[in-house]
Formats: structure tokens, C-alpha cells, sequence
């Protein structure tokens, strides 16, 4: 057989419906026949991908390296391609997204909390004692692994803005990426960014979860870029910290240090009175603990209200631009090709048919920690996705793991 004619054997999954749709990919529920497990599958149209092959060689190199080797990071399972698609099959969260289950329990607590940061704190650091800085922690890429939630079960997904690489090369990274409201000030300020960006958005991820809003809201981006450069935040309104402790703001405050070499990593915010318990959490004159889930809801509700209107005005201008454009030819062109692309994937069937399979779950328990990508995934393979001359183009695009519980919009995330 030819090398540009890569092996191909029997397909060991049937796709099943269809749980969100992202600009380049579709994920999908998918049942591994042998064995009846049900994973969340990625379907990536190569045509759509043209152009962005390293984000995918990227997301994997990173998912490698690091699945199975933490309870609470989504793990990559498999990867194989047809002729028209290339298919990664992650775990299948079906507990919904961090915010969405807190909301949905009878009481939490400022030790709840507590719990929840020191787990994903935890999954953070193994994270970056691999090598790897994750560059886009947010709530909306904390998923639980199954109902009823347990905080043990929290998982890390999205890798898709990952990176590897040694330390000393971190001060590398200057493209600014990631979600606004939780980009560490280094980033904007393209000085070169590491590991430390992480710490920062755990301090943002904490303050949420203990007031249902970000410490760096504001009425602009522009606004928002300024206060987080500054370090401007403030615990208010007062109402929403009268029962927060001195302890977990004040571990707040040391994960939002605006200078990231005085930041503490991920190892020395474990150890932080808040995480350790070394502190009582603020309890109410009864000597029961607090229940914050009232004001977090609320603050949480009036976000999402405050985030539909935005998006909906975006939504608005952006179809006007395109109106006053009179839609190019060009224009026309991508439009439908992305709609048929993205069809042609949806409807590819997989049972009964031949694969090139790159990847399996033994081979990710065994090589934990690979030197790169499968040689089978190479460069003169004609009908693989991963093609090199990239270019290295600072493409912020990026894919995610999938909850099944998540509304559409949450479900994949285009890279």
C-alpha cells in the first residue's frame, strides 16, 4: 500500500443525535459498539478546517498528554477520520455546566465553594506539572461528568487554546486569546504570559462563585480590558460579601495580583488558609453556615438578562453589516458552503463503515506523555487532516468539550 494511503479499518462507533453545532464542527452523542459507552464526538469537517489544521494538532497534542492521568480533566478517548471528517471522542458530561447546577441546588455554601476551587485548583495544577498552561478557564468549560453533581466530578474542558511547552518559554505566548472577562493583564498588555494566567482566572471563577458576577464587569470591553489591567475591583456591593470571609477574599485577592511573577502558582494557592481550612468560613449568628445561593442567583439571573440583550444587539448589527454589504458573491459563497459542509458531516454515518483510526483509549493509558502527534498523522498523508504549513497563524478560534446538558449555544464552542 502506498504511504499516501493510509490503513483504514472498521468503524467501532455509531453517531447518535446531534447535541450543539459550533462554526466548524458539529458534536454528536456516540456509542462505542463493543462496549455500549456513550461519548461526546466531535465531528470536524476537513474542508472547513483548511487552513486551521494546527488547532486541531494542537487540542490533541494537549489531550494526550494529559488524559486519563486526572480524575477531573475531560479525557480524549479516541480519534480516527473518513474522507470527510475527522472524529474526536471525548467523555460525555451529562451533569450541565458549573453556574447552571449550583443555581439549581437548595442551598450552597461559602465551604461549597471552597470545595469546588480547591478540586478544579487541583486539576490546574497537575495541568501545569505537565507542561501545559490552559489559557481559557472559565465557568462555562466546568462541566460535571454526571447528575446528581458531585464536586469530585467537576471536569476541565476546552483545550482548544492550550498550549505546551517548557517554562522557559512561556514569555512566548503573546497573541491575546481566551474570554475577556477572564484574561489575566499580561495578556492584553502582550508582555508574554505562562502558567500564571490560570491562577488569575481561578481568582475570577472564585470571586463568581461567591457573588454571581465577574470583579471586572463593566459597560465596555474597552472598560473592562482598563479594569483588569489595573487590577481595579472591589467586594460589592456589600450585600453580596456580608457573608464571605476575610479568608476567601483574601484569597481572591491574591490569585488577582496584577503582576504575574508575584502571583502564586497553582501549588501555593492550594495552600492558602481559604482552601486549607486553616479558617473558619463565615457562619451566621445561629452558628449555621450561610446560604449565598440567594444573591448569587440573583446576580447570576441579571447576567444572563444583561448577556441575552448584548448578544441580541450583536446579532442585530451584525445582520445589518451584512445587509449594507448586499452579501458579495464571496460572501454568498462561504455562507453556503459552511451550511453544506457542516450538513455533510451531520449526516455521515459511521456504522459499517472503514476508518483511518489514529488513536484508542489503550493508546492513551500507555503513553501518557508523548514526545508529538502519531506518524501516521503525517504531514504527506493526502487524506488527513493534520497537514503542516500552518503557517503558526495566531488563530483564536478553538473547539470545547461538550456537556449534554448544556442549552446549544454552550454545547461546542468554534475554534
Amino acid at each position: 500500500m502506498s504511504p499516501s494511503q493510509p490503513a483504514t479499518v472498521p468503524c467501532q462507533y455509531r453517531t447518535g443525535r446531534t447535541l450543539g453545532s459550533g462554526t466548524y464542527a458539529i458534536v454528536k452523542e456516540a456509542i462505542h459498539v463493543k462496549t455500549g459507552q456513550y461519548y461526546a464526538c466531535k465531528v470536524i469537517n476537513k474542508k472547513l478546517m483548511e487552513g486551521r489544521e494546527h488547532m486541531v494538532r494542537n487540542e490533541i497534542a494537549v489531550l494526550k498528554r494529559i488524559s486519563s492521568g486526572h480524575p477531573n480533566i475531560v479525557t480524549l478517548h479516541d480519534y480516527f477520520e473518513t474522507a470527510h471528517n475527522l472524529y474526536l471522542c471525548f467523555d460525555l458530561c451529562t451533569g450541565g455546566e458549573l453556574f447552571d447546577s449550583i443555581c439549581a441546588r437548595g442551598q450552597y455554601t461559602e465551604a461549597d465553594a471552597a470545595e469546588l476551587v480547591r478540586t478544579i485548583l487541583g486539576a490546574v495544577k497537575y495541568i501545569h506539572d505537565c507542561g501545559i498552561v490552559h489559557r481559557d478557564l472559565k465557568p462555562e468549560n466546568l462541566l460535571f461528568r454526571s447528575k446528581p453533581e458531585r464536586t469530585s466530578e467537576i471536569m476541565i474542558a476546552d483545550f482548544g487554546l492550550s498550549r505546551v511547552m517548557p517554562d522557559s518559554k512561556f514569555s512566548m505566548l503573546t497573541e491575546v486569546c481566551g474570554t475577556p472577562g477572564y484574561m489575566a493583564p499580561e495578556i492584553f498588555k502582550k508582555t508574554g504570559h505562562g502558567k500564571p494566567v490560570d491562577v488569575w482566572a481561578m481568582g475570577v471563577i472564585t470571586y463568581f462563585l461567591l457573588a454571581g458576577y465577574t470583579p471586572f464587569d463593566r459597560d465596555t470591553q474597552k472598560q473592562e480590558m482598563e479594569a483588569i489591567i489595573a487590577g481595579d475591583y472591589r467586594f460589592e456591593p456589600e450585600e453580596y460579601w456580608n457573608n464571605v470571609s476575610e479568608a476567601a477574599r483574601s484569597f481572591v485577592s491574591s490569585c488577582l495580583t496584577v503582576d504575574p511573577d508575584s502571583r502564586p502558582t497553582a501549588a501555593e494557592a492550594l495552600q492558602l488558609p481559604w482552601i486549607t481550612a486553616e479558617v473558619p468560613h463565615y457562619v451566621e449568628k445561629d452558628g449555621q453556615p450561610a446560604d449565598l445561593l440567594p444573591h448569587v442567583r440573583k446576580a447570576f439571573d441579571a447576567r444572563k438578562t444583561f448577556r441575552k440583550a448584548v448578544f441580541s444587539m450583536m446579532a442585530m448589527k451584525r445582520m445589518s453589516t451584512l445587509a449594507a454589504a448586499h452579501l458579495s458573491p464571496e460572501h454568498r459563497q462561504f455562507n453556503e458552503d459552511l451550511f453544506n459542509f457542516k450538513q455533510e458531516s451531520e449526516k455521515e454515518v459511521l456504522e459499517h463503515m472503514d476508518v483511518i483510526h489514529h488513536h484508542n483509549a489503550d493508546v492513551v493509558h500507555q503513553d501518557p506523555v508523548p514526545a508529538g502527534l502519531d506518524e501516521s498523522l503525517s504531514p504527506g498523508s493526502s487524506s488527513t487532516v493534520l497537514k503542516s504549513g500552518d503557517g503558526g497563524k495566531d488563530v483564536t478560534d478553538k473547539f470545547a468539550a461538550v456537556s449534554l446538558a448544556a442549552k446549544v449555544s454552550h454545547a461546542t464552542k468554534a475554534m
